[in-house]
């Protein structure tokens, strides 16, 4: 079943943030702030760095909309420590700022529903949650899908604006593009500008 609409699943585990392993990391820190939670299959693989570091060279947007950035795999910390020190050159993660999450038990991909049993690993879960926790937006990539940052970026404004002004998203949108009303007349006014 899906978790739109829902609480996101809560958590306690080790993440590495900053170089530093924390022992009780939760997204409960987070509440009064959007978060982009996310998945990715292993350390040390192919697409999977192109991916971290792109909401690297993205996190002061995510910042200036009130939003952190998670990463989670079920890699332990002490991989991701090792691939935080292991330069972009050589296929490392290193200069990332955000939390990583190790989901080593793997129950924290199965309760997002990310888990592919067969591989025993996450799919390329992202997953928008909005400042009480409640999950509002979620993609899954298959594991040689990446996916568009510039998307999740795009969706947090939508979401933004449906909490700022009431309007919803058309098709396509972008921040600074007109939005509409939810309702018929709503909908006629859109198309006739």
């Amino acid at each position: 079943m899906s978790l739109i609409g829902k609480k996101a699943p809560e958590f306690k585990t080790k993440a590495v943030v900053k170089d530093k392993i924390e022992e009780n990391f939760s997204l409960e820190n987070f509440i009064g702030k959007y978060v982009i939670f996310f998945f990715y299959p292993l350390d040390f693989t192919f697409v999977c760095p192109t991916e971290l570091h792109a909401f690297e060279e993205k996190i002061e947007e995510f910042k200036k909309r009130n939003c952190v950035v998670v990463g989670c795999s079920i890699d332990s910390v002490f991989s991701h420590l090792a691939w935080l020190n292991t330069s972009k050159k050589e296929g490392g993660i290193k200069g990332i700022t955000y939390p990583i999450v190790s989901d080593i038990t793997k129950e924290i991909s199965r309760c997002y529903d990310v888990f592919n049993e067969e591989e025993g690993i996450a799919y390329r879960g992202l997953f928008l949650i909005d400042k009480s926790g409640i999950v509002r937006h979620i993609t899954i990539n298959d594991l040689f899908l990446g996916r568009s940052i510039d998307e999740a970026l795009r969706v947090l404004d939508g979401l933004i604006c449906f909490e700022t002004y009431g309007d919803v998203c058309p098709a396509n949108w972008h921040k600074g593009e007109k939005s509409l009303k939810a309702t018929h007349e709503g909908v006629k006014d859109y198309f006739c500008k």
